[in-house]
């Protein structure tokens, strides 16, 4: 999928995963609309189980996707590695885990970046930013 939502006036989609209503706030909130201003607005798709994670991967209209490695019963870790196996040119996925003594097993689910709980809102946005770059081409 190339990232046509990237061009003006447009917004990039950002799928946010938990089954706690609070932490998909806390991560939308520490973000807001527009992370940084060259990119373009942000739009949130919150979900809180599995089945329509999936189904909203499977669109292909996601630019980037939050998964909460602690969220039950089906964490954002297998998720990722599920995601990175069956989704051709899979989006950039981030996952957050419930320390930072955890951010080890993201590279086993094969996500592009890790944040540990209690989570940093500029440690996010700045990881946030660096992932969404990846899906805006550069400006000629």
């Amino acid at each position: 999928m190339t990232s046509a939502s990237s061009s003006a006036g447009q917004t990039l989609r950002v799928l946010v995963y938990s089954d706690d209503v609070d932490t998909r706030e806390q991560v939308i909130l520490a973000l807001g609309r527009r992370p940084h201003p060259d990119l373009p607005e942000v739009e949130y798709v919150e979900v809180a189980t599995e089945p329509v994670v999936i189904q909203q991967m499977d669109a292909g209209r996601v630019d980037l996707a939050i998964l909460d490695g602690e969220a039950v019963p089906a964490g954002g870790m297998g998720i990722a590695k599920q995601l990175k196996d069956e989704i051709y040119r899979c989006p950039p996925l981030l996952v957050l885990t419930g320390r930072v003594q955890d951010n080890w097993l993201a590279t086993w689910s094969r996500a592009d970046a890790a944040v540990s709980h209690p989570l940093d809102p500029v440690e996010l946005a700045e990881v946030v930013i660096r992932l969404l770059r990846s899906r805006v081409p550069a400006a000629t």
